[in-house]
């Protein structure tokens, strides 16, 4: 199927409020239309060639992050469990579903443990941590706590907050970060902040060319922070920030600190020198108060090949089958 132009792209691009209300006592950041967001680079022309050999070089990298993934059941640290659920601390370096090779993961190490009504790992799942998130993860044990979870999760009745080191020192207490979200062309499979130009440039192309992800239209994407505190690493300014993500999108979180000039300390992919776009796409980060260029490079020397400061703190929801409010906390190990 063929995409032409295509009104559907750039009316999604541009009607993206940036200044929607806050959800916060704090200011919301962002631009009045994706068109206003500059790029690191001008937006060249998409070749299916090139992005497809792009793509299969950093999935062959992916792969092979995966495979080390390690945990067993012995490993586990639980939060909680009953007949139906069970909650996991999860540690960062393990993948929360087997990869395409079915290595080690998270889900089956709780699937041994517990087992489930269903007798499939897979029917345990109900929500999921990137590789290297720490965390609370929550898993279902029977098939009426799946459907209950599931339910809960699509309606958004679960509150989930993290608490993440970013680099820089911010100088708002509270805010809301407000950036719509594309699959970035340039950089697969990663993500970055919608542009005007970078849809334009999607014109003509198809689901043949590029996979159907790429021509999605761009996602509206809010992230309320709040300053925890000011902290020092090895002598760099970090801030201790909690973060929730309120529309949920692909890699939100890490996509929207690097954007707003404060990216996520030990982020290997949006940080300083990362595997993606930097500044989330962006010429630089939108906050008057982000991290020089000097600043991250010396807070990612620092950190070197430890794991990325964000954790899954805490989460709260109804219990899925007795209708028990429940909520669970967790500290960061950073």
């Amino acid at each position: 199927m063929r995409f032409t132009l295509i009104a559907s792209f750039l009316l999604a691009a541009s009607s993206v409020n940036a200044f929607a209300p806050s959800l916060s006592k704090g200011r919301c950041y962002g631009s009045s239309s994706p068109s206003s967001l500059q790029s690191a680079v001008e937006a060249a022309a998409v070749s299916p060639a090139e992005f497809n050999s792009k793509l299969e070089a950093q999935l062959a990298k992916l792969a092979a992050k995966d495979a080390s993934s390690k945990i067993s059941a012995n490993d586990l640290k639980v939060v909680y469990e009953d007949e139906h659920i069970v909650v996991v601390d999860k540690p960062a370096g393990v993948l929360c579903v087997p990869s395409k090779n079915n290595g080690s993961s998270l889900s089956q190490a709780v699937f041994e443990k517990y087992g489930s009504e269903s007798g499939r790992a897979d029917k345990m799942v109900v929500h999921r941590l990137g590789m290297d998130t720490s965390g609370l993860v929550v898993f279902a044990r029977t098939e009426a706590a799946l459907r209950g979870m599931n339910t809960l999760f699509r309606s958004r009745a679960v509150t989930r907050t993290y608490e993440a080191l970013v680099c820089g020192t911010m100088e708002e207490t509270e805010g809301v970060i407000n950036m719509p979200l594309m699959r970035d062309y340039e950089f697969p499979p990663y993500m970055r902040v919608s542009t005007e130009e970078h849809q334009r440039a999607l014109i003509g192309l198809s689901v043949e060319d590029v996979g159907k992800k790429v021509l999605e239209r761009p996602k509206e994407s809010l992230t309320k922070f709040v300053v925890v505190g000011k902290e020092e690493m090895e002598g760099n300014a970090v801030t201790r920030v909690s973060l929730t993500s309120i529309s949920g999108r692909t890699h939100q979180l890490n996509v929207h600190c690097a954007a707003y000039g404060h990216p996520i300390v030990g982020d290997k992919v949006y940080g300083i020198n990362g595997e993606a776009a930097p500044n989330g796409g962006l010429k630089e980060g939108t906050s008057a108060s982000r991290a020089s260029v000097e600043l991250q490079e010396s807070i990612a020397a620092a950190v070197g090949d430890k794991s990325m400061c964000v954790h899954a703190k805490t989460i709260s929801f109804e219990h899925p089958v007795t209708g028990d409010k429940l909520s669970f906390e967790s500290a960061a190990p950073f």
